[in-house]
């Protein structure tokens, strides 16, 4: 196990390390001047040469890739010329709202869809299986920015029953305007995993050590819940590690849709204004993230079947 945790982490790095080169090279390769962009059309090219030389854009690409691997290695993410502070203070500032969103709207998700799975996979082709089933596909169908959007109409324009915009002030409040964001987010994941949860049930209940189980006078429920559930989950748990990247690009729309604060929008609004320090530093936080929810959902099931440990 120290083996393959080892191999994770190691493979997370080279992995962190490619992501935030290729972003590098990408954004400078994006056309306009990002001094400009800041300064607006009646700058100088004094005051352009002087930002340049303040953000770094005045030397080789090859050496400020090299210069900001530097500063991440002292734990300084770079400077943001133009709100004059930290690139980490903005960041940090913006990415629990983020995280936020993400954990309630795969928590409730993950909630709900793993009992629709399991009790489609027990009484499959029954009538809550085939109305699962087609909830299930319409869900996935629909993009989240879509449901977004609807959700916003329904039920904050037309009905008047939650907030429509903003984060919230206090616990209960900011988990009220959760609420039509986390649906948004969450509800094509419902879909997914109730489909793979129930595929995979499936096909675990016909194994061999299950129909031992049955033979023993084992009640069905815990068959399932004990027996089968633990090795059917495991697809999920891989596929939501991985997910988290679909995640953190879903609440981009979703965050600038209901006006919250978070990293997408902090990244959107750095696009548009070519601010490269707070983009490349967003982007890496990113990708930490999700790595680390990558390598961490591998680990869990590597725990939970050892033979996954052979796959890397």
């Amino acid at each position: 196990m120290w083996i393959y945790l080892l191999r994770r982490v190691l493979l997370a790095v080279a992995i962190t390390v490619i992501a935030v080169t290729l972003v590098f090279m990408m954004i400078h390769a994006v056309p306009g001047d990002p001094a400009v962009a800041l300064l607006g059309p009646r700058a100088t090219p004094e005051m352009i040469a002087h930002l340049h030389r303040e953000m770094g854009l005045d030397k080789p690409l090859a050496v400020q890739i090299v210069i900001f691997f530097e500063g991440l290695l002292q734990g300084n993410l770079g400077f943001d010329v133009l709100s004059q502070r930290p690139v980490a203070d903005i960041i940090f500032e913006q990415l629990p709202y983020t995280i936020e969103l993400i954990f309630v709207s795969i928590s409730w998700a993950v909630a709900i869809a793993v009992p629709l799975g399991c009790y489609s996979a027990v009484r499959r082709n029954s009538v809550i299986d085939q109305i699962v089933g087609i909830m299930a596909v319409a869900t996935i169908a629909i993009p989240p920015f879509v449901m977004a959007v609807y959700a916003l109409l329904i039920f904050a324009v037309t009905l008047r029953w939650l907030p429509a915009v903003g984060a919230g002030d206090g616990f209960l409040d900011g988990l009220v305007h959760l609420i039509l964001p986390a649906f948004a987010v969450g509800i094509g994941w419902v879909g997914y995993i109730s489909r793979l949860v129930r595929a995979s049930m499936m096909e675990i209940l016909g194994e061999n050590h299950v129909r031992m189980a049955r033979s023993f006078g084992i009640s069905e429920w815990r068959i399932v819940s004990c027996y089968a559930l633990p090795l059917a989950i495991l697809p999920t748990v891989t596929i939501l590690g991985v997910g988290i990247a679909w995640l953190l690009s879903s609440a981009v729309f979703i965050e600038v849709v209901f006006a919250r604060p978070g990293i997408g929008a902090l990244i959107v609004q750095a696009v548009n204004t070519r601010n490269y320090a707070v983009v490349i530093g967003a982007v890496l936080v990113t990708t930490v993230v999700t790595v680390l929810a990558t390598t961490v959902s591998d680990l869990i099931a590597a725990s939970l079947d050892p033979r996954t440990r052979e796959k890397l």
